[in-house]
């Protein structure tokens, strides 16, 4: 007797503000693509990680902006290190067994 496949139930992503990727779109891009499919109304859970970026004169790390140009604050010295916001991955699928209720 052959046990049926686990139901996926959701799927957690991690995206982070440095990859240009839009949550929302993302998420519209999911319904629409999964529409149909065994994925059909799997939730889908985006989790977002923001832009810190270390600078080496400072020992410190720091929120970039936009208008510093993402620039030290304390030195003005360009961004040198990004230590998180260009993720963008599956962070894990959500299942259910088939024997459970």
């Amino acid at each position: 007797m052959q046990v049926p496949p686990p139901t996926i139930e959701a799927v957690h992503l991690v995206v982070g503000q440095f990859t240009c990727v839009e949550p929302a779109g993302l998420q519209f891009a999911f319904e629409v693509q999964t529409r149909g499919t065994f994925l059909d109304g799997v939730r889908l859970a985006i989790a977002e990680t923001p832009l810190i970026a270390y600078c080496d004169r400072c020992k410190a790390e720091y929120l970039p902006t936009i208008g510093e140009q993402y620039a030290c604050p304390t030195y003005k010295k360009p961004m040198e290190e990004i230590r998180s916001g260009r993720e963008l991955k599956v962070d894990r699928i959500e299942c259910r067994s088939p024997n459970s209720s």
